[in-house]
């Protein structure tokens, strides 16, 4: 069962969940053809906060993350490379907080699927 209009937005089962809406091809493309797709599942006065599911299919980025961002990957594998060469791999299970301002690249190796919430 999904409840989004409810006075606490959930969604039952996320990790297979998939009325998704296409979110479209991700931007600043560097390698491949990743494209986007999700639900949001709340969205608060002036965009924050915003949370939701992320599903993106392989390729790699130029990423700038713009607010804080909370993440817990739920599947796929994944590479984020920040610009002063820190590395982090996501796989399912993993949790990342990205703090405002973090840019690098995004490189996605399997289709991934995340709970997000940018502040």
């Amino acid at each position: 069962m999904t409840e989004l209009s409810a006075t606490a937005p959930h969604i039952h089962d996320a990790a297979r969940y998939d009325d998704l809406a296409d979110w479209g091809p991700q931007p600043d493309a560097l390698s491949g053809a990743s494209h986007s797709s999700g639900r949001l599942l709340f969205k608060g006065p002036g965009n924050s906060p915003e949370c939701g599911i992320w599903v993106c299919t392989p390729g790699r980025w130029r990423i700038a993350v713009p607010r804080d961002e909370f993440c817990y990957f739920m599947q796929g594998r994944a590479q984020y490379r920040h610009d002063n060469g820190e590395v982090v791999d996501v796989s399912a299970g993993t949790a990342v907080a990205f703090r405002a301002g973090w840019t690098g690249e995004a490189e996605i190796f399997e289709t991934t699927r995340n709970s997000y919430m940018l502040t």
